[in-house]
């Protein structure tokens, strides 16, 4: 039972893990379809085609009981989402694995908790309180999460040498060999602001696909919607870019597998696996293995791509991890704040209040449309008060008032023997018999 119990606990940190490790070998396999000549827009077409045939069914079946009525804002929402969330980012993300490498956009990724705040807090969506600990830790951060990212672009440093496979992916059928890392300052300079603009549109699409999930509360149903849009613009953007439809033929080859790979392991199932894990610990707790990504990335990209390692890379991913964990430190500590708040507003407290019976039998007397009732008991009184800081609701079995009321508590009691008097002022009611 024990061994139960651990393997139960240990099951979503099991499964981010796997996320993580699945996601950066996406990457891995997007540089090794660049190298082979496989046009970047292409790429991204077909990985929201495969993801929308993967999803769409899979959506239907799920919740085909529970989905909501679809309207035009909800479309108008999938639309935004499709176009921020899906076939933009992953453009400019494919552009600047292109110009630079994996291990760089991927450290580049973690500054979106700190571009998500810096988006928020520009459209008045959150408060800055520097007052309080939160408030300080989501600034110190954000700054350091930037900087990190400057010293990653501008910041080279001497190589560092790390295990090397000497695997040879990057060979051409005409026996040339491209080495991805010779990229030249400019073209780091234009990967790098191609790598924080997608990242901000991937921030922009947080905010908004939480207010679509208000409305359309189906994560199955709008992942599909999202992809069936990304699928659309992506097809239409690669079309006006690449129109030899010999260059989007697929064969069994790393093509093939790349946008698989991409449409329904990493847009599919990986997406349901962190839904599970974000309804069984939370979004907090899937954000703490971003990080993990980056590591894996690293070592793939420098044993098995051959790509080089310097020190200001890994100074400068160093301190956009520990700007993330500052902010995602800070998002904590004002989540915890606000479930206590929320938690004190909601207490539920509890007075007894025990009289003798009264010296005379007197009739109930309540009026339902007063501002104040006034009530004794025919058997003398028990009463249990229950107030929330607000109102709270009064059973009618123990208050035998013939119906529901919804009260701020205003007891009083004098002297003597009996309950005397009960004064409550009244804030509403609801129907009873």
């Amino acid at each position: 039972m024990e061994k139960w119990n651990v393997v139960h606990a240990l099951k979503p940190v099991l499964l981010m893990v796997l996320v993580q490790v699945a996601n950066a070998w996406v990457n891995v396999l997007y540089k090794l379809a660049l190298n082979d000549g496989m046009n970047l827009s292409i790429i991204v077409a077909y990985r929201y085609v495969f993801a929308t045939a993967f999803i769409s069914p899979l959506a239907f079946l799920i919740e085909r009981k529970t989905r909501k009525k679809m309207t035009w804002t909800i479309l108008f929402q999938a639309f935004v989402c499709g176009l921020i969330g899906g076939a933009l980012p992953q453009n400019l993300n494919m552009e600047a694995i292109a110009l630079t490498s994996v291990t760089f956009t991927t450290a580049i990724s973690n500054l979106i908790p700190a571009l998500t705040f810096i988006i928020s807090l520009s459209f008045g969506l959150e408060r800055l309180n520097l007052r309080t600990g939160a408030g300080k830790a989501k600034i110190i951060g954000t700054i350091t999460g930037i900087s990190g990212a400057m010293i990653l672009t501008f910041v080279k440093g001497p190589e560092v040498q790390m295990l090397s496979f000497h695997i040879n992916l990057f060979n051409h059928p005409n026996g040339n060999v491209v080495h991805p890392h010779a990229t030249s300052g400019v073209m780091t300079i234009f990967g790098a602001l191609a790598s924080v603009a997608s990242n901000v549109s991937y921030a922009l699409w947080l905010i908004i696909q939480a207010k679509m999930s208000e409305r359309y509360p189906c994560p199955y149903s709008s992942t599909a919607l999202m992809s069936l849009m990304g699928a659309l613009l992506s097809v239409s953007y690669a079309f006006c870019v690449e129109r030899d439809l010999n260059e989007w033929r697929l064969g069994w080859n790393i093509r093939l597998f790349t946008v698989a790979y991409a449409g329904i392991v990493v847009s599919g199932v990986m997406v349901a696996v962190i839904s599970w894990c974000v309804r069984a610990r939370g979004p907090l707790f899937v954000s703490i293995f971003s990080p993990l990504m980056l590591v894996v990335v690293a070592f793939a990209g420098s044993t098995i791509l051959d790509e080089k390692l310097y020190l200001g890379s890994i100074i400068g991913s160093v301190m956009i991890i520990c700007g993330l964990y500052v902010v995602l430190w800070g998002k904590s500590k004002e989540m915890m704040k606000k479930a206590v708040s929320s938690e004190s507003t909601h207490k539920l407290d509890t007075v007894e209040i025990m009289v003798k019976p009264a010296v005379e039998k007197k009739s109930n007397n309540s009026n339902s449309q007063a501002n104040e009732i006034e009530y004794e008991g025919d058997y003398g009184c028990m009463i249990m008060v229950r107030s929330y800081s607000d109102a709270c609701g009064v059973d009618e079995n123990e208050y035998r008032m013939g119906m529901s009321l919804c009260l701020k508590m205003k007891a009083e009691r004098d002297g003597g023997t009996g309950c005397r008097r009960m004064k409550m002022e009244m804030i509403g009611f609801d129907k009873g018999e």
